[in-house]
């Protein structure tokens, strides 16, 4: 049986179309944090193994430049979180 492909990388190949549901189930498969707007309709999502953070707008669906945007700071974090792990 063929395995899914991830939703991260469907993003990555196709930045069209998504929703913040989404992204939403990207940051709790890969342990970033996504706090909602508390004004506005901007997203943030934050990683514990990262500076600095990105804005996601609540708009649908959500630009292709904004998901490129997440899905770089989804492989970093990633990355991060893998080396981490292979030192112990």
């Amino acid at each position: 049986m063929a395995s899914k492909k991830p939703i991260l990388e469907k993003m990555k190949s196709n930045p069209k179309g998504w929703k913040i549901n989404d992204i939403e189930k990207v940051c709790n498969q890969e342990g970033l944090i996504i706090k909602p707007p508390s004004r506005g309709s901007h997203y943030k999502v934050l990683s514990n193994l990262l500076q600095g953070s990105i804005t996601v707008p609540f708009k649908r669906p959500i630009k292709p430049v904004y998901i490129k945007e997440f899905v770089s700071f989804a492989e970093a974090h990633i990355e991060v979180r893998e080396a981490r792990e292979k030192e112990g």
